[in-house]
């Protein structure tokens, strides 16, 4: 089966779960919670905008290429330009 393009909502719903994940992060900073508790939800929030970035990635490459505004190899470019710059962001393991 073919991935789906991801909507602008579900992207959207994604990012404010995770700004939810951030204010929980700092509460328990807040109230003096164990680090490995703390370490561990850093990681589901890292996880968690990787994830949008890739969706996003994959969006681009599903989407912006039907736009047919560009040509070819401008919208190639384009997309070699993203990704460089996700690869930039990106924490790999």
């Amino acid at each position: 089966m073919a991935e789906q393009e991801v909507s602008k909502a579900m992207l959207v719903n994604r990012l404010k779960k995770i700004e939810g994940q951030i204010r929980g992060i700092q509460k328990m900073l807040g109230d003096d919670r164990e680090c490995e508790g703390i370490l561990t939800q850093l990681v589901a929030v890292r996880a968690a905008i990787e994830s949008v970035g890739a969706l996003v990635l994959n969006n681009y490459m599903k989407i912006c290429f039907r736009k047919g505004e560009e040509t070819e190899e401008d919208s190639i470019s384009s997309l070699a330009r993203c990704v460089a710059l996700w690869g930039r962001v990106h924490v790999g393991e």
